[in-house]
């Protein structure tokens, strides 16, 4: 019809309240458009049918990758979200997003980075973290421990190997009674070992508070209070808080945080050619955010 280059104004709105994430993602789909974009910058919050986004630009510019980046921004701002309410659970405390084993490869890091931008300290997936300018954080896995059939064997081999600045935290739930194991790394690392990690399975009745009161006190008991505990293993925002109460330092989240339902995002045309205009149920013309700023 010869319409395609008509002058619009695209907005975009949330289903529901969330943290802002996403948009670096639609700026450089859009970055060789002639288009404007203004947005939330990610990390923001924003409140249900708030406008996030808007662009302005001949339609063909930017029409034919609607479902792409309200996709980019809906997963994106569910994985932040869900980080971000694990930061206020977990409050000043750190915890790392752990989820990368529950999403395909290909979405990790685009999931673990959501993450840090809602609140998560770091990322164990390498790439999402190395994309931030950062290196990823984990631990030991109980594959390394089974295999050579000891867990202090392991802490000191881990030790010897790793450059000195990377941390020495040890999982100590694989063959023995979790304070056991703690006490055991301990002597063998001393000031060197920066905290153990408790993973302990559900079939043994998971993490408890009862066993980092245990644990911590036994440490503390045997001069290791510096020795931090981490915690993970089918974390949740209540799970942290409880166990954060009961002594625990540090959390790997997971599965809480990459399987966050993506956060419905719209986009509706509100002016063309300068006039306003919206479909039947929506106000026309622009619905003003002061919050929005320039992204291009």
């Amino acid at each position: 019809m010869g319409l395609a280059e008509k002058q619009v104004v695209a907005e975009v709105f949330s289903r529901k309240a969330g943290i802002m994430c996403g948009i670096k993602e639609v700026v450089n789909l859009l970055e060789d458009k002639d288009v404007e974009i203004y947005a939330l910058p990610e990390g923001e919050s924003f409140e249900p049918r708030e406008t996030v986004v808007r662009i302005i630009g001949p339609y063909e510019q930017f029409g034919i990758y609607e479902t792409v980046l309200l996709g980019m921004m809906a997963h994106s701002s569910a994985w932040a979200t869900a980080s971000r309410k694990c930061r206020e659970a977990a409050g000043d405390k750190v915890f790392i997003c752990f989820g990368a084993r529950h999403v395909h490869p290909a979405v990790a890091p685009v999931m673990e980075r959501a993450a840090v931008i809602g609140g998560a300290n770091n990322a164990s997936c390498i790439l999402a973290a190395k994309m931030m300018g950062r290196e990823p954080s984990g631990t030991i896995p109980h594959a390394a421990i089974i295999v050579a059939g000891d867990t202090v064997k392991v802490a000191k081999a881990y030790d010897e190997i790793m450059p000195p600045d990377s941390p020495r935290i040890i999982l100590v739930d694989t063959f023995r009674d979790e304070a056991q194991e703690a006490l055991a790394v301990a002597d063998a690392l001393g000031d060197k070992l920066e905290g153990v990690r408790l993973d302990t399975p559900s079939e043994r009745g998971g993490v408890t508070p009862a066993l980092i009161r245990e644990v911590r006190n036994r440490l503390d008991q045997k001069g290791y209070s510096f020795v931090k505990i981490f915690v993970s293993g089918g974390l949740n925002p209540e799970r942290i808080q409880l166990l954060s109460e009961a002594g625990a330092d540090a959390f790997g989240v997971g599965s809480f945080i990459s399987g966050a339902t993506p956060i419905d995002m719209t986009m509706d045309l509100k002016m063309v050619d300068g006039k306003p205009i919206a479909k039947r149920g929506r106000i026309p013309g622009i619905i003003e955010n002061p919050k929005l700023i320039k992204m291009k």
